[in-house]
């Protein structure tokens, strides 16, 4: 395992995926694997720039998150997801709680459409607050917004350096 890989009790590690990842977390997608050419080529440019958590275990890839800096320049999930066959397994909690981990801004965001029940409960069962709802992105499903709880977010990153204090 590298220095920032983390690995659950049950086995699932969670690293940082490389660019070489990318087709095997697209099959695991379900919006990739349907055969959605944009979102596949968003995964192949995540992995390339060193975006991507994955979550797997000994029978390969089981999901993935995304985190950028692009959201007022702090930290923002752009994607979780887990593999159908992986899910109510706490995959998803493995890949959230690494995200937090690994965040290098003071705060973490993240959106869910209103009708994303899943995602909803998990960043409630996690500690997040709701903090907006922003109508028009998906036509009669708003997305709401979460904040992290700033103190899991990681302190120091990947190098050792204090987060940046924005």
């Amino acid at each position: 395992m590298h220095s920032m890989d983390f690995e659950s009790p049950s086995g699932v590690v969670t690293r940082r995926a490389n660019a070489s990842d990318w087709a095997g977390l697209a099959g695991i997608d379900s919006i990739a694997a349907s055969g959605d050419h944009a979102r596949r080529e968003s995964i192949q440019r995540w992995c390339e720039q060193g975006l991507v958590l994955m979550a797997e275990d000994a029978s390969g890839p089981l999901g993935y998150s995304v985190l950028e800096y692009t959201f007022f320049e702090q930290g923002f999930v752009t994607m979780l997801t887990v593999a159908a066959t992986a899910r109510r397994q706490r995959v998803a909690t493995y890949l959230l709680k690494a995200t937090e981990e690994t965040c290098t801004t003071l705060k973490l965001f993240t959106s869910t459409n209103v009708s994303n029940h899943p995602m909803q409960r998990l960043l409630q069962r996690a500690g997040w607050t709701p903090v907006g709802l922003v109508h028009g992105l998906d036509e009669g499903d708003p997305e709401l917004f979460y904040l992290c709880p700033s103190a899991r977010l990681g302190s120091r990153d990947e190098v050792g350096r204090p987060r940046d204090p924005r």
